[in-house]
């Protein structure tokens, strides 16, 4: 027979369950809301992701053909006066380049390779301007193994023989110094070129120059990265660079 402690207890598990069931059928509907929200936030994250890395690739891609560009025109120029042994030595630099060129696919890569890569169009550059250019290149040791989106050095070089040692008279200095300050590398390079505030204009707008740098690194680095331009007067012109130190790929800086 029931007690009246039991029926109580029975009587007190009828209202209860309801009110229990509802309140589980709540929590369930907020938990599956909330795995919703995660999911669409992490799909809104990973599209926003390949958005920024295709954006990336297209800016690497509005780089390599500004620089084939303007080797084959160092060549055109060798071939034109006549400079014979130069110009095979420029066509053999010159496919080397080709053959790092499109083994360069990664968005970031090791300081040393983008070193050497720069150093293909440097080579051409002192065939074409034979005793009268100077290149000093310095790197400390430790930071030969930074990560760094490709083509920056090489630009930056490139842009200092186009907008100011081309219209140099007499001898032309370049100098290409990277150091290591804490956890920060530090790129600089002086060339003793002309350049006229119109060409600074330029590069920063038709984003294959000095502004492609920039939005590279942004992308990347986010905020923790820069990229400055003076030119003095009667002087020359100094770039500089500076951008997180990391030694592995996967330590990628952007969000």
């Amino acid at each position: 027979m029931l007690s009246f402690e039991g029926f109580t207890l029975l009587i007190l598990l009828f209202i209860l369950a309801p009110i229990i069931g509802a309140f589980t059928l709540l929590f369930l509907f907020v938990f599956e809301k909330r795995i919703d929200l995660l999911e669409n936030k992490t799909k809104k994250i990973e599209l926003e992701k390949e958005l920024q890395q295709s954006l990336y690739n297209q800016l690497n891609q509005q780089i390599q053909p500004h620089f084939l560009f303007n080797s084959l025109n160092v060549i055109l120029t060798l071939a034109r006066l006549e400079r014979t042994e130069e110009l095979v030595r420029a066509l053999e630099v010159f496919s080397q380049f080709l053959k790092f060129k499109y083994k360069t696919t990664e968005p970031v890569i090791p300081l040393r390779e983008e070193i050497r890569y720069t150093e293909y169009y440097i080579e051409i550059q002192k065939l074409r301007f034979g005793t009268r250019l100077t290149v000093t290149l310095t790197c400390d040791e430790e930071i030969e193994e930074a990560y760094i989106p490709p083509f920056v050095l090489q630009t930056i070089v490139e842009n200092a023989f186009k907008h100011g040692l081309e219209r140099k008279i007499g001898p032309v200095n370049l100098n290409i110094h990277f150091s290591l300050d804490h956890d920060t590398a530090n790129l600089l390079v002086f060339d003793n070129g002309t350049i006229e505030q119109e060409a600074v204009e330029i590069e920063w707008k038709n984003g294959h120059g000095l502004d492609n740098i920039r939005r590279r690194l942004h992308l990347y680095f986010a905020d923790r990265a820069s990229i400055q331009i003076q030119s003095i007067p009667n002087t020359g012109t100094n770039v500089q660079v500076k951008w997180p130190f990391i030694s592995e790929p996967n330590l990628k800086e952007v969000p």
